[in-house]
C-alpha cells in the first residue's frame, strides 16, 4: 500500500513539474504584446560633400540624355532593308538650340538615333555635324515644350590632378547613373579605331560601355569633359578612364554647328617624316621638320618658307627646317597636326626656322584651307 501511494505520488509530482515546464514555455506566447517596429534613430544633417552630390545630380541630370541608334541592315535574299538596333550612349544638351554632344564612335555607322530625356520624353535626333578626330558628335533635337536647360561649362586648362570629379551616363543602358572620383592624371594621349585622340583627361570615376558622351563633372557642377573611353582589358571598368577636355570641346562642337565639321586653320606645307629625319641625321639637327612643299597662296608660302630641292643627282638639297612651333619642337607632321589643332584660323604663330645653318623666327597667320596647290 504505502509503495502504490509512493508510486502515485512521485506520478503527480512529476505531472505538476511537466505542467510547470509546459507553463513556463507557453507563458510569453500568452502574454507577449503586439509586436511595434522600432525607434528610428535620428540620422541628422546630410555631410556637406554629401549635399555636394546631391546638389550636382539633381541640378545636372535633367540634361543627360540617353540615345539610342538604328542602323538599316539589307537582306541580301530579298534585298529588303530591315532597322536593327546598333547602340546606345549618353550626350548633354549643349544649348537652348536643342543641340546635344556626343561622342562620334555612339552614333557611328547609325541610320537613325533617338534621344530619350531625363523625364521620359523621346525625340528623334537629326545629326548636325561630327568630327573623327576628335571622337565629337553633334545631334539636334526639337523639343516643343520645357526643354532642358544645358549643362554650365567649365575650364579644364586649370585642372589638377586629385580634384574631384563626377559622371552621369547611361552604363549598360542604366539610366542617368551617378559615379564619382578624382582626376587621375592629365594630357594623356590615346589610340582608338586608327586615330589617336590627345590632352585627354584620365579619371577614375567609374565609366562603363554606355558612359560614352557624357559629362564629366567638376564639384561646381560644370562640364569639364566628355567621357569617351576605358582602359580595361576585360571591357569593363577598371579604374582607368578618359574623358575628352572641355576647352577642345567648345573649340569644337561650334564649328560642328556653323559647319558640320572642324575645319584646321592652314599653314599650307608638305612635308615627309622619313625624309625628315634623314635630313636631320645628315645635319646634326636634334629635331626638325623638313619643308618639302609649300601650297600656293598659303601663310607658309606668302612667309617665304623655302621648300627643299632635288640636286643633279637627286639629293636633297634642304631649304627650310621647322624647328619650334611656338616653342614647341616639331620632329614628326604629327606634331605639326597637334599643335594646329589647338589653334584656330586666324591665329599668329611663331615659327624658328632653320636655313642654311642659320636660325630666325618667323610670325604665320594661319588661314581657311584653300586648293592646295604645291609647287
Amino acid at each position: 500500500m504505502v509503495r502504490v501511494m509512493r508510486v502515485r505520488l512521485m506520478t503527480l509530482v512529476l505531472l505538476v513539474l511537466v505542467a510547470a515546464a509546459t507553463g513556463y514555455w507557453l507563458r510569453p506566447l500568452l502574454i507577449t504584446p503586439e509586436p511595434e517596429p522600432r525607434t528610428v534613430t535620428p540620422r541628422g544633417s546630410l555631410a556637406e560633400d554629401e549635399q555636394t552630390t546631391i546638389a550636382i545630380f539633381e541640378a545636372v541630370s535633367p540634361s543627360v540624355v540617353f540615345i539610342s541608334t538604328t542602323a538599316e541592315v539589307v537582306d541580301p535574299w530579298t534585298r529588303m532593308v530591315f532597322q536593327t538596333r546598333k547602340g546606345t550612349g549618353s550626350g548633354f544638351i549643349w544649348d537652348r538650340e536643342g543641340h546635344v554632344v556626343t561622342n562620334f564612335h555612339v552614333i557611328r555607322g547609325a541610320s537613325k538615333a533617338t534621344i530619350r530625356l531625363a523625364d521620359g520624353r523621346a525625340y528623334a535626333a537629326v545629326l548636325v555635324g561630327a568630327s573623327p578626330e576628335h571622337d565629337l558628335a553633334v545631334l539636334r533635337i526639337n523639343v516643343p515644350f520645357d526643354p532642358p536647360p544645358p549643362i554650365p561649362l567649365g575650364e579644364s586648362a586649370n585642372l589638377k590632378v586629385g580634384q574631384k570629379v563626377f559622371a552621369i551616363g547611361n552604363p549598360f543602358g542604366l539610366d542617368h547613373t551617378l559615379t564619382t572620383g578624382i582626376v587621375s592624371a592629365l594630357d594623356r594621349s590615346l589610340a582608338a579605331n586608327g586615330r589617336t585622340i590627345d590632352h585627354l583627361i584620365q579619371t577614375d570615376a567609374a565609366i562603363n560601355p554606355g558612359n560614352s558622351g557624357g559629362p564629366l563633372l567638376d564639384s561646381a557642377g560644370r562640364l569639364i569633359g566628355v567621357n569617351t573611353a576605358i582602359y580595361s582589358p576585360s571591357g569593363a571598368y577598371a579604374g582607368i578612364g578618359f574623358a575628352i577636355p572641355s576647352d577642345q570641346v567648345n573649340a569644337v562642337v561650334p564649328e560642328l554647328i556653323a559647319y558640320g565639321r572642324v575645319i584646321r586653320p592652314w599653314l599650307g606645307i608638305g612635308s615627309d617624316d622619313r625624309i625628315s629625319a634623314l635630313v636631320r641625321k645628315r645635319l646634326g639637327l636634334e629635331h626638325g621638320l623638313l619643308v618639302l612643299k609649300t601650297a600656293h597662296g598659303s601663310p607658309a608660302a606668302e612667309a617665304g618658307l623655302l621648300p627643299a630641292r632635288l640636286a643633279w643627282d637627286g639629293s636633297i638639297v634642304p631649304g627650310d627646317i621647322l624647328l619650334e612651333l611656338d616653342g614647341a619642337p616639331l620632329d614628326t607632321v604629327r606634331d605639326l597636326e597637334r599643335l594646329l589643332s589647338k589653334r584656330h584660323i586666324g591665329d599668329a604663330v611663331v615659327l624658328r626656322v632653320w636655313r642654311d645653318g642659320q636660325t630666325r623666327e618667323l610670325e604665320i597667320v594661319l588661314a581657311n584651307p584653300q586648293k592646295r596647290t604645291m609647287h
